[in-house]
């Protein structure tokens, strides 16, 4: 019975966005999450605050990269050592080791 409460709460019809209501929805929606906007009595979109769509996409690239790195686990692909690498490009780990670190970003 909570989810099917929660559920309704958290629904707002579209016709309070043409009574003026917009910034009191926002404000909810910072506050206490998502809201189904409702429009002829079918959900029409759901609005979130822009921290949650961020952490929402930064956990779908996150599934992404999980099944990238699973799929590449159970694949047998030709994999080349450090050691090799170092050797064709002529560099030893000395040499590597003795560079700064470099911030990206």
């Amino acid at each position: 019975m909570n989810n099917l409460a929660g559920a309704i709460s958290n629904m707002i019809p579209i016709t309070m966005f043409n009574r003026g209501k917009a910034g009191q929805i926002f404000e909810e929606v910072k506050k206490t999450g998502a809201k189904i906007i409702i429009k002829n009595n079918e959900p029409e979109c759901i609005l979130i605050s822009p921290d949650d769509y961020v952490k929402l996409m930064d956990d779908v690239e996150n599934a992404k990269l999980i099944l990238m790195a699973a799929d590449r686990l159970n694949t047998n692909y030709k994999t080349i050592s450090e050691e090799d690498v170092l050797n064709s490009l002529d560099i030893t780990i000395d040499e590597l080791n003795s560079v700064e670190d470099v911030e990206i970003g």
